[in-house]
């Protein structure tokens, strides 16, 4: 993804950053709507077998799907009774790919983040006075 390319160009934050891209990574940004994309990047899930692999309520994966489908991340198909659900476009796979990889070479410090890591930092302690 350019961030230059003429469709991110024509919306940008305030801040100049692509408002498409910002939007993007908003909806990789949340725990379960990126653990229901890395089991689509297995293949084609039903709703069920979503819920088994993230552990939430069967609605609540309906709505992240909903918004993994608003945002053009998956494709939905009816089989029978049951809908079908897989990922629209290969290149995310690439995407997420590259994310692993500068988790890899960043090692810890993104999880040490104080602002957005799991696992922030021990505050350093002051000196006695």
């Amino acid at each position: 993804m350019t961030m230059n390319s003429p469709a991110t160009a024509l919306a940008a934050t305030p801040y100049g950053a692509p408002s498409a891209a910002v939007a993007l990574f908003r909806s990789l940004g949340d725990p379960a709507r990126l653990a229901i994309l890395r089991r689509l990047a297995d293949g084609e899930a039903r709703v069920t077998d979503l819920v088994t692999c993230v552990g939430l309520a069967q609605s609540t994966v309906s709505a992240h799907l909903s918004c993994l489908r608003d945002c053009g991340l998956i494709t939905s198909r009816p089989q029978g009774r049951a809908t079908l659900h897989a990922l629209a476009h290969p290149e995310l796979l690439d995407l997420l790919a590259a994310a692993e990889q500068l988790l890899a070479a960043t090692g810890e410090a993104v999880d040490l983040c104080p602002t957005y890591g799991t696992h922030p930092a021990p505050a350093a302690e002051e000196p006695a006075r």
